[in-house]
């Protein structure tokens, strides 16, 4: 029996987790949960699984909670308690699913504790990924990552890196693929956020739209996989059926396929090296019509340029796009920017941030906030 972990219990990847939870309650038990200001959920989430601990960020959510428990959970509030329970010695396995950048702090705990990290929180690396790596080597954890892509590349490099040529990860082009740029201007947070594959967040979901997930996923992918900007390609693929390749010298290309189903690649997480039951079906690709694949628009999709640009440019340049997106994304959602602000407002940040090495945590957290804030003023300077 494992006992897991569960940061980011209420979102997509969070359900996703307790769905594989339910098919093997003699593996796993849930030990502790999370979320952010979801109290309600969280309650039925505590009745149903009765974990020993329940950590709600927000203080004032963490009161009601707590009044509203009448079992023997004990909860907690802050970040801080996040990064005290992950490194719990009942801790077994960490799904790391906390959105943004306020999940790098416990995911980093959790690698220095040596545990299992199941790692869906991006930011993790893409504000820290040198330190991170090195803190996974340097205590012995287990990293397996929990995007589709990323899983798919590590499935595929099992048969070595040796005269690996590239990694190919796909996107789905999102809910604007085939909308031109000239329409851009009045999409609004509802249409961002409709997704026509994947049940996600609102942020995930724009950073869809926008093709700036995709970009954290190219950072993600260099730092996972130790390649070099030009090793990591990104086609577009409509399907989700393809999670992504790697391409061989010899000619040779492996691909993962499957069901766009966040289950299949949570089960492998949690079963690895072996495999179990994710409670999704199996692919059948004669239902399928076709598999399409383009060449992603750079020119219409500015923020996968953007990102990109900042690995190739290193230093504090991903923090920095990474900041300012989570920044933008958020006045998007609340009516207080348009859609094609979003790369603009990363790019003005970059432009306006000092470009420098960043060589501890601390210095990264400093340069996060300082791009907020640069972020912040140009929106209220410029709308």
């Amino acid at each position: 029996m494992k006992n897991i972990t569960l940061l980011g219990a209420t979102g997509s990847i969070g359900k996703s987790t307790l769905s594989v939870v339910d098919l093997h309650p003699d593996k796993f038990n849930i030990f502790a949960l999370s979320a952010n200001t979801d109290w309600k959920q969280m309650i039925k989430l505590c009745n149903k699984y009765q974990p020993s601990y329940a950590i709600m960020v927000d203080e004032q959510s963490a009161e009601k909670l707590s009044n509203a428990i009448t079992t023997d959970i004990q909860v907690l509030s802050s970040v801080k308690a996040l990064d005290k329970i992950v490194t719990h010695q009942d801790t077994d396995y960490i799904m790391a699913a906390i959105v943004g950048a306020i999940g790098m702090s416990s995911a980093l705990c959790g690698a220095k504790a040596g545990k299992r990290i199941m790692l869906a929180n991006k930011e993790s690396l893409v504000l820290a990924g040198d330190i991170f790596m090195k803190t996974v080597k340097e205590f012995n954890a287990e990293l397996i990552p929990v995007d589709s892509e990323h899983s798919a590349i590590f499935q595929c490099l099992k048969s070595g890196k040796s005269g690996l040529n590239k990694i190919q990860l796909t996107a789905s082009g999102g809910p604007f693929l085939h909308t031109p740029i000239s329409k851009f201007k009045s999409i609004t947070p509802d249409e961002a956020c409709a997704h026509p594959n994947w049940s996600m967040g609102r942020k995930i979901s724009v950073d869809s739209a926008t093709m700036m997930n995709k970009g954290l996923e190219v950072i993600e992918a260099h730092y996972l996989f130790s390649l070099t900007p030009k090793q990591i390609d990104v086609v577009i693929h409509p399907q989700s059926i393809i999670h992504s390749s790697v391409f061989y010298k010899d000619g040779s290309t492996l691909s993962q396929l499957g069901n766009p189903d966040m289950r299949t690649v949570i089960a492998y997480a949690m079963s690895y090296p072996k495999r179990m039951n994710s409670g999704v079906s199996e692919l059948d690709l004669t239902s399928t019509a076709s598999l399409e694949f383009y060449q992603p628009d750079f020119e219409k999709f500015t923020c996968l340029k953007l990102a990109f640009e900042a690995l190739n440019k290193g230093g504090n340049a991903m923090i920095t796009m990474n900041a300012a997106n989570e920044i933008a994304v958020k006045y998007f959602l609340n009516h207080q920017i348009s859609f094609l602000d979003i790369p603009r407002i990363i790019d003005q940040t970059l432009s306006t941030m000092k470009h420098t090495t960043l060589n501890s945590l601390e210095e990264v957290i400093n340069n996060d906030l300082v791009a907020r804030e640069i972020a912040h003023e140009i929106i209220k300077q410029h709308g």
